[in-house]
């Protein structure tokens, strides 16, 4: 044992009696290490009085630097400790369309490097047809693509269904309304994904069978964005379900409504990977954290 940590333990249990007993040497063998400590430093660190021992101001010092040094020495530990409990460093890349990246991979990922901190995520956008290739071309590990993919070549794991509710901004004029269906969408001023967006090919759809022709303000990919000019602008949106949390409407003072016609409308979001990532171990334990954590939250 160093002859600092000693000297904290003398201080600790104010009698060299008492720390010789907790450190299982002799006295004489535990005066001796002080004073090579005194020695070493050349400083007097006690004032003795009889039995008892008084700190002197340079031994306050080194009690405080002894704290310091053993604060460090345990962080270092448990630091450690929570190396080896968690492995060697790793890395995962996952695709993922920018309205994915958005409602459904901030809560996945804390949630997995919560597990799993030494893991190097590295995040790459693009729409769903585009991180389907990626997966395929094993340019990344893992894709989480709104919508199941059937291909020979790739895996896909369901991970929750989702549908579209439409969000309207404080005094809408459809607030009041008892019951709202798709034909009050037919020519409503409204903010809408950009074209090409898997949301938006939705939407598209219903708006096809339904034959609604609303007054498309603006295309924007971002559900910030979109939030945040429905507000402004006093014009309605469609967003899907799960991105929807209840801080974000109360801050925004949003209203959110519910059409059967769009409940009826489901996307299921899914996870898909290649036969390559399927015999790596780093990218199954996320398939494996991924399917967990929805299946306990959805």
């Amino acid at each position: 044992m160093e002859l600092l940590e000693v000297f904290a333990i003398v201080v600790e249990q104010v009698s060299l009696n008492k720390a010789s007993q907790l450190l299982n040497i002799s006295q004489p063998a535990l005066s001796r290490k002080i004073m090579k400590l005194e020695d070493e430093l050349g400083v007097e660190l006690f004032i003795r009085k009889g039995k008892r021992l008084e700190l002197t101001k340079a031994g306050q010092i080194c009690y405080d630097h002894a704290l310091e040094k053993r604060h460090l020495e345990r962080k270092f530990k448990q630091a450690l400790h929570s190396y080896k409990a968690a492995g060697s460093l790793s890395s995962l890349t996952i695709g993922a369309s920018l309205t994915t990246l958005q409602s459904t991979l901030p809560d996945l990922i804390t949630d997995y490097l919560r597990d799993y901190p030494l893991t190097d995520i590295k995040l790459l956008t693009g729409k769903t047809h585009e991180i389907v290739s990626l997966v395929k071309d094993n340019k990344v590990d893992i894709g989480i693509v709104a919508s199941q993919i059937n291909a020979t070549s790739l895996h896909c794991e369901p991970l929750f269904d989702d549908h579209l509710s439409l969000v309207l901004p404080s005094g809408h004029p459809l607030i009041d309304r008892a019951e709202i269906t798709m034909k009050d969408l037919n020519d409503l001023p409204m903010i809408l994904f950009s074209k090409g967006t898997w949301y938006r090919i939705l939407m598209d759809e219903l708006f096809n069978r339904f034959t609604i022709f609303p007054n498309v303000q603006m295309e924007i990919d971002s559900f910030e964005a979109i939030i945040r000019l429905v507000s402004t602008c006093k014009t309605a949106t469609l967003l899907p379900k799960s991105y929807l949390r209840e801080d974000l409407i109360q801050n925004n003072e949003l209203i959110l409504r519910e059409l059967q016609e769009l409940e009826q409308t489901k996307r299921t979001t899914s996870l898909i990977y290649s036969d390559h990532s399927a015999d790596n171990a780093e990218s199954m334990k996320f398939v494996a954290q991924a399917i967990n954590y929805f299946a306990k939250h959805r």
